[in-house]
């Protein structure tokens, strides 16, 4: 294996997020259970990696351990060369699920606000306007979150995220629950706010295409435990087009990554 598939790739100094020897594991009826194995990766400041892998590889994990969710059992996890529950306590981290977890009661303008309410902070509200606006939600800014789409429900998750104007934006499967005409929608709409913002960003991903489509690099990781076997560097310019996702070049990549998790769901079944 090449060294910059040991390790993530890219390594540097000045990584906005850098991840070294990192393993977890989880006590499952008093017997520990490895979720993650000996993990390095670094991620270029405002660059776009996604994390691929079979369910259970430990992708959501390692995205909870960036986000100062999670502590790791060994190892360490640096952003902008500081712990990440220092950027996380100081509000420098957004973080968008797959449940988007908007609060029923409150109006998405209030939703979007949220962060700045919880961070003892005075409600920028311009800001909240630029975010709806941002993400397609001006004439929304009223509704409640029952009154949206799922599609909808996950811009308005994303602008909260982006509320603060964090250094280091984390997805998890932010539109897997989605139907896949609105999930290729909105692949498009997350790669101009990400373009806009230039912005760190990690993404996990059950999907080849998202990944191809959003991602400068994919890092794909085995069946748990977790570790790293390939790094693919994304040969696509931006914008990122949908004719470009017919072309014969994302077609061998799509399909050399299938047959890659196709290959490691069949380890995880016989093990």
């Amino acid at each position: 294996m090449h060294p910059s598939e040991q390790t993530g790739g890219r390594a540097s100094h000045s990584a906005a997020i850098s991840i070294r020897g990192v393993s977890k594991s989880f006590d499952l009826k008093g017997r520990p259970v490895a979720a993650l194995d000996s993990i390095s990766i670094d991620v270029a400041d405002g660059e776009f990696v996604a994390l691929l892998g079979p369910s259970g590889c430990g992708k959501s994990t390692l995205l909870r351990l960036m986000a100062a969710l999670e502590e790791p059992s060994s190892g360490i996890i640096e952003i902008e060369n500081r712990p990440a529950a220092e950027l996380a306590r100081s509000h420098r981290l957004g973080v968008a699920f797959q449940d988007h977890a908007l609060l029923p009661w409150l109006s998405i303008s209030d939703n979007v606000a949220l962060p700045f309410r919880l961070a003892g902070l005075a409600v920028d509200h311009a800001r909240v306007n630029e975010l709806l606006s941002l993400v397609g939600l001006s004439e929304f800014a009223e509704a409640r979150p029952k009154q949206l789409s799922g599609g909808m429900r996950q811009r308005a998750s994303i602008a909260r995220a982006l509320a603060l104007k964090p250094d280091v934006l984390l997805l998890d499967e932010p539109f897997g629950a989605l139907d896949a005409v609105t999930r290729r929608h909105l692949n498009g709409e997350l790669q101009r706010i990400w373009q806009q913002n230039s912005i760190t960003t990690v993404l996990v991903t059950h999907s080849v295409d998202e990944a191809l489509y959003l991602a400068d690099r994919i890092v794909v990781l085995s069946g748990r435990p977790g570790r790293i076997l390939r790094v693919v560097d994304v040969p696509f310019g931006r914008p990122r087009t949908r004719e470009m996702t017919r072309s014969a070049e994302f077609h061998h990549l799509c399909d050399d990554l299938t047959d890659a998790l196709r290959g490691l769901a069949e380890e995880v079944r016989a093990a």
